[in-house]
């Protein structure tokens, strides 16, 4: 199955998926590798549809409690989002000490880990899968960053940067910040997980009887906590002919259709921005005579770079919504829209502080009220954010439409 079957990038995809939800199947098997999850994540992620709209999409024919499942799980996005906006850069470090000094983490991923050659099936079967489709079940996830940071005791920044390149739907908030819970430090303790909990979820392709993780939790945790031994072994030298993992890229590749910012192009004109993570309709308030422009910030790309599968996925859906697709730094941008009329785009801290040079941007699209006061936990934030509210119709009908 090639990445398109799996995630088509189009609008119509995204809604057959929320079309196919269904939310007691979801809440009893999610956890499941093979269990009934939505596969929504990339086209939320990339704003091909709206949060507001899945939920509202699913209500049509499920009335949900506001404490659901789905919707709970719909809120730990824009929880991720809230601590972002609240702690900043903070969140690409360590908010609080972890197991171990930070320097008895190796800052090397290593190449049986990446060649997907570890012997442990669990995580050679994640790492396969999440080159095969740019995707992985939350439990695989949870699985391999594990064992990477408590097993192979890697710095968890370091595999994040790099789980984050690979992922369709990797979001900087939800990807890093959940590697800091699962390596304890954002949360209260470390995840640990053993053979049997991967028995209990995954298929028997994945299970891992006899392999370093099939011990008791108290075993694990006495691993977690002790310092590796570090010398070079032949786990740390990739093997040419053995490598699977396709290079992560700062650029669009040049066969996709984009140019280099043209000034010319949008001179006098109301220009709307289209970026990667606005990938939705064109709002229905734009003048008819808009030059709708994409845009690809190299700034950004140059930091945190993609798997030439997500970048084929964002400029698919992009060339149905912009004929101009720019790649450019911010400084190139800027320049080549100074002489447009006006330019308008919507909001994204993926692109901050660059997105503000470009436009004047509308608030990105929220399902949850807006809580304004740093909540530094899941459930402080879930407390405030669905005070009040008992039904999922009723979050709908409460949250504050953005003006577009």
């Amino acid at each position: 199955m090639t990445m398109r079957d799996t995630f088509p990038p189009t609008r119509q995809a995204a809604l057959a998926r929320v079309s196919a939800v269904q939310p007691g199947d979801y809440a009893r098997s999610r956890n499941a590798i093979e269990g009934a999850v939505t596969g929504l994540s990339p086209y939320i992620t990339h704003g091909l549809i709206s949060l507001p709209e899945v939920l509202a999409g699913v209500t049509a024919k499920h009335s949900l409690d506001v404490q659901h499942k789905f919707v709970f799980e719909l809120g730990w996005r824009e929880y991720f989002r809230h601590v972002w906006a609240f702690r900043g850069e903070e969140i690409f470090e360590s908010l609080r000490e972890g197991l171990l000094p930070q320097t008895s983490y190796s800052a090397l991923l290593p190449a049986d880990i990446r060649q997907a050659a570890t012997g442990v099936p669990v995580i050679d079967m994640a790492v396969r899968t999440l080159y095969a489709t740019g995707y992985l079940h939350n439990h695989a996830r949870m699985w391999l960053s594990s064992y990477i940071v408590h097993m192979r005791k890697v710095d968890w920044r370091v595999a994040a940067d790099w789980l984050y390149g690979h992922l369709l739907d990797g979001d900087l908030a939800s990807n890093h910040l959940s590697w800091q819970w699962v390596a304890g430090t954002g949360s209260s303790k470390p995840y640990l997980f053993n053979a049997d909990n991967v028995a209990r979820y995954a298929p028997a392709s994945w299970h891992s009887s006899g392999s370093v993780i099939d011990q008791s939790y108290e075993a694990l945790d006495r691993l977690a906590r002790q310092p590796m031994h570090r010398g070079r072994t032949e786990q740390d030298e990739p093997t040419p002919a053995a490598l699977i993992e396709s290079p992560l890229l700062a650029e669009l590749p040049l066969d996709l259709g984009w140019t280099q910012p043209d000034a010319a192009a949008v001179a006098g004109r109301e220009v709307w921005l289209v970026h990667p993570w606005n990938l939705g309709d064109l709002p229905t308030f734009l003048p008819a005579n808009t030059v709708v422009v994409g845009v690809f910030v190299t700034d950004f790309h140059r930091a945190w770079p993609w798997s030439e599968r997500r970048w084929r996925f964002v400029a698919s859906r992009m060339a149905e919504l912009a004929a101009l697709r720019w790649q450019g730094d911010a400084a190139a941008l800027s320049a080549a829209l100074k002489g447009a009329a006006q330019v308008r785009s919507v909001d994204e801290p993926h692109l901050e502080p660059w997105l503000a040079q470009l436009a004047v941007c509308e608030a990105a699209i929220q399902l949850f009220p807006a809580v304004d006061r740093r909540c530094d936990s899941f459930s402080q934030w879930w407390t405030r954010a669905s005070r009040g509210l008992t039904s999922a119709s009723e979050l709908l009908a409460a949250r504050q439409a953005p003006v577009w």
